[in-house]
This record gives C-alpha cells, structure tokens and sequence, in this order.
C-alpha cells in the first residue's frame, strides 16, 4: 500500500511548493513557488531531501496530519510548537512517525510563513515541470489548491529509512532584519527626486494587503514623474510597484507575468523572503545596492542554502518520552522570586 498523509486541519493556506515553475513567464505562467527558499530548503534538508523538493508552505498556523503507511519522516522548519499524538516534539528536528500517528504543528510564534518536508517528497504529478501550487490558475500542488481537511498526500517513499534522527539550530542561519535592499529601476525615470527620497529615506509598513501574489506597503506616497501608466512588461520577483495611489507594492512569488505600473526597484532576491516573513505592521525600509552588490548578496544566499547539510547536528531517535529531549524543551513559561 502506498504510504499518504492524511490532512485532519490544514493551516490557513497551506500549500505544496518547490522552488517554483521557472521558464514559463512569456506564456503567462506564474512562477509560484516558495515565499522563503531558506526555510523552504531547511524543512527539506532536515528530511533528507534535496532543498528544491516539494515541501507544504503553511501561514501563521500549521496543519494537523496523520500518518497512513509508513513509517515516514517529517521534519518542520518554524517557530511553532508540534505535538505527537498529543505530546511536545521539537520543530527543526526530522522525527520518525508511525502509521496512526498525528502530528500537529501550532500557530507560528514569529514570522509568517513556515514549512514542513517529508522524506522522498511528495508523489504528486510535475505541472510543467514542478509541483509548485498556484492556486488563481489552479495549477500544481494537490488538484491546484490549498490542503483541505481529507486531503491525502501521497509520499514517494512507502518506508522512511532506519537512521539517527538530524536537527538545525535556526539561530545559525542568517539573520534578517527591517531593511530590504535594492536596486533602482527600471522605471526610476518615471518617479521625482522627492519621490524616490521618500522611497529610499521613509519608513513604510506591512499593510493588510498583503498574501503570496504581493504585498502592499503603507507609508508616504511616492510621487510620480510622468504618471502611473506604461506599457505592460515583465514582472522579477521582488518588483515595486508604484500605482496612482503612491503607495508601493512589493511582487512575491504568485506575481502575475506582467503588469502596467512602474516599478521603481527590485528587491534583491533574499530580502523577498524577509518581506515575505513580515506580519501586518511590521515596519521597513529599503537601501539602494548597485548590481554587484546585489549579484553578491545572491552568492551568498545559494552558499548559504549549499551549507545546510554541514549544519545538521545528530539528534538521537525520537522518542516521547526521552528525558534528554524533553530537557531541551522550555516546560516553564516564566520564573518569578519571592521578592517579584
């Protein structure tokens, strides 16, 4: 029988992503894939797996799975707390779970996007070449939309293979913080040099308008130059867009092929993934790099993803009841004195 995770209560737009549908944009495709690679490639590395493998991209809460066959190994990159079968088990560890068992992965406690991988991946049929999920084109993933509750995923591998259980310090991947760099252009020319000091010198804010297609920033209006139209061209990930409002808009990986707003940057590459992580309200600001420093912040971002596996560190079996990994849990939630 073939091995499945039964989906018992997906998180809020759990979808299955890979590094997305690349080559296709003159037709109209969306890219999709997923809004953090590094996590991404982390939940995936932890499992086994080749950091490009489909992997589930949850929001703000996880999902709730069951185990059918097996067993199967899952390994959950994210600031959330797991159970197994009702009791705690650590994220950024790969566990070995048996056919019957559930795991549930509880509200992120930071950031806004997390991942879970399974090893061997998913069995799921390659849409032009990638299981990545876009779900305004129903295209990829699972029947092209997010998990539902009854959804069986079915895994490529029937057993999980005998060998210690590998866990990742988070707090050794890199740190992100509230200022996307960029590269101006290519529209600058249609934007004032008050419009573009504002962009470059202002605070903007993470508004509610915000999901895998874009994200729509509230601060100063950027003022336009020549107006708010041109002709439709290609959208890169990370464009920003200016419409007639001033407010920005930040293109993410479900962004349409084209669009007909001025861009006046590109974010580079990494800090898309920060943005993607940031929550309504978060605040940022954005720095001009030139090509070069952009093309090294790119480098360092894929040796960063190469080193991974040298960062997994042996984690023993799992086991519930084990008394060193239940010591590596925080069961205290506060401590006072008696003079507090």
């Amino acid at each position: 029988m073939t091995s499945h995770l039964r989906i018992l209560a997906p998180g809020p737009s759990s979808t299955v992503q890979d590094r997305g549908r690349a080559g296709y944009q003159r037709y109209g495709v969306s890219v999709a894939g997923a809004a953090d690679p590094l996590l991404h490639a982390a939940a995936n590395t932890l499992a086994g797996n080749a950091p490009g493998h489909g992997a589930v991209e949850f929001t703000l809460a996880g999902d709730s799975i069951a185990v059918e066959g097996g067993p199967v190994r899952i390994a959950v990159a994210a600031d959330a707390a797991l159970t197994v079968d009702g009791e705690p088990a650590p994220a950024w560890t790969s566990l070995r779970l048996t056919d019957g068992q559930t795991l549930r992965i509880g509200p992120l406690r930071s950031g806004m996007r997390g991942y879970w991988a399974v090893e061997g991946g998913f069995a799921l049929q390659p849409v032009l070449g990638s299981v990545a999920t876009h779900v305004r084109s129903r295209m990829g993933g699972l029947d092209g939309t997010a998990l539902k509750a009854g959804d069986r995923l079915p895994l490529r591998l029937d057993q999980a293979g005998e060998r210690g259980e590998r866990c990742l310090d988070p707090s050794l991947l890199p740190v992100r913080g509230g200022t996307l760099r960029v590269m101006l252009g290519p529209q600058q020319d249609y934007f004032t040099a008050a419009g573009i000091e504002a962009f470059l010198e202002e605070d903007y804010a993470v508004s509610h308008e915000a999901d895998r297609m874009g994200c729509r920033l509230d601060g100063p209006a950027i003022e336009h130059a020549r107006g708010f139209n041109i002709t439709s061209d290609g959208i890169p990930l990370g464009a920003v867009q200016v419409p007639g409002t001033g407010r920005p808009i930040v293109l993410l990986a479900d962004r349409q092929t084209t669009g007909g707003y001025p861009k006046i940057a590109c974010v580079v590459g990494p800090d898309v993934a920060a943005l993607a992580q940031m929550r309504p309200g978060d605040r940022l600001r954005f720095a001009a790099v030139d090509a070069a420093e952009a093309a090294r912040i790119q480098a360092s971002h894929r040796q960063t993803v190469e080193a991974l596996p040298g960062l997994l560190q042996s984690a023993g079996g799992f086991a519930l009841y084990d008394s060193a990994r239940l010591l590596g849990f925080n069961l205290i939630g506060g401590a006072v004195t008696g003079w507090d």
